[in-house]
C-alpha cells in the first residue's frame, strides 16, 4: 500500500501516516538505517513505476541520504519531500519559525493549563495555523488533520499530547527539548530542584533564577546541553512563564518526567 502511495501524483494526510508507519519499523519516531535506505529505493521504484521523475527535492534528498547507513529523518524530513496535497505539517515550521514560538503557542493552546494539548485545544490550534497561512479547509478536513495529528505524535495513544510528543512537530535542529529529554528528573528531584533554586521562596522562578539553574544543570550534562546555548535554553523556557514568572508546572513540563 505504501509503494502505491509513492506513486501517487499527491497524498492525503492520512496516506502520509501511513507511509511513515510503514517505514518506521521499530516506532521510534525516525525513519532510520535500513528503513531509511529502504525508503529510498522503494520511492525510486514507485516513481519510476508510475512514470514520474523525481523532483528536485527527492533529488537532493537521495544524494544526502543515499550513502548515508547512519543518517535518520523525522516525519518533517518526510513531509518536505512527498507530494502530500496539504503539507500540513509545514504549516507547524511556516508559522512557528522558532522553539520559543512553540513554547508561546503551547501556553496559549493548553487552555486549562493541564499539560496537555487535548483534541480540541489541537484543532483550534490547527484551525488558526490554517487561518494564519490562508489555507482553505472545512470541518471533515480540520478533523483529519487533527486525528492524523494525534495519531502520528501520540505515542502512548492517551488521546492527548504532552509538550514532548507535541515538540516533534519541530524539525530536529529548532528542537532543544530533545536534547532536555535526556536530563529529566523523577518528580521528588525535580520538586527539590526547584525549591533550591526558587531563592527567595515565592513560588515561581525568575530569569536569573532559571539562569543559574542551567548553568549547573549544563555543567552536570556536558554531554547533552551545551552552555553556550544557555541564552537560548532560557528564552525557550521563559516563553512558557507568566509575565516573567515560572512557575512548578510550566517547568516542569521541561524537566519533570512522566512517572504515570
Amino acid at each position: 500500500m505504501a509503494n502505491a502511495y509513492l506513486q501517487g501524483v499527491e497524498i492525503s494526510a492520512t496516506q502520509f501516516l501511513d507511509i511513515w508507519h510503514h517505514y518506521d519499523n521499530d516506532g521510534n519516531g525516525y525513519i532510520e538505517g535500513k528503513e531509511l535506505q529502504n525508503f529510498i529505493k522503494e520511492l525510486q521504484e514507485a516513481r519510476r513505476e508510475a512514470g514520474l521523475e523525481l523532483t528536485e527535492a527527492m533529488k537532493a534528498f537521495v544524494e544526502t541520504y543515499g550513502q548515508n547507513t547512519d543518517a535518520k529523518i523525522g516525519m518533517v524530513e518526510l513531509v518536505q519531500i512527498l507530494p502530500t496535497d496539504e503539507n500540513f505539517l509545514l504549516f507547524f515550521r511556516q508559522q512557528l519559525k522558532s522553539c520559543a514560538e512553540f513554547m508561546q503557542a503551547w501556553r496559549r493552546y493548553d487552555a486549562d493549563h493541564s499539560g496537555y494539548i487535548e483534541a480540541d485545544e489541537l484543532k483550534s490550534f490547527l484551525r488558526d495555523l490554517l487561518q494564519k497561512a490562508k489555507k482553505s479547509y472545512d470541518d471533515k478536513k480540520l478533523e483529519e488533520y487533527t486525528q492524523t495529528t494525534l495519531k502520528m505524535f501520540d505515542s502512548n495513544n492517551d488521546g492527548k499530547l504532552c509538550l514532548a510528543e507535541m515538540a516533534r512537530l519541530l524539525p530536529d535542529q529548532e528542537n532543544f527539548l530533545l536534547k532536555f529529554q535526556n536530563v529529566k528528573m523523577p518528580a521528588k528531584e525535580f520538586n527539590n530542584i526547584f525549591e533550591l533554586y526558587d531563592q527567595d521562596g515565592n513560588g515561581y522562578m525568575d530569569e536569573n533564577e532559571l539562569d543559574a539553574l542551567l548553568k549547573d544543570l549544563c555543567e552536570k550534562n556536558k554531554k547533552v546541553l551545551d552552555i553556550n546555548n544557555i541564552a537560548t535554553y532560557k528564552i525557550t523556557i521563559m516563553a512558557l512563564s507568566d509575565g516573567g514568572k515560572l512557575y512548578r508546572t510550566e517547568l516542569a513540563l521541561v524537566l519533570c518526567a512522566d512517572e504515570n
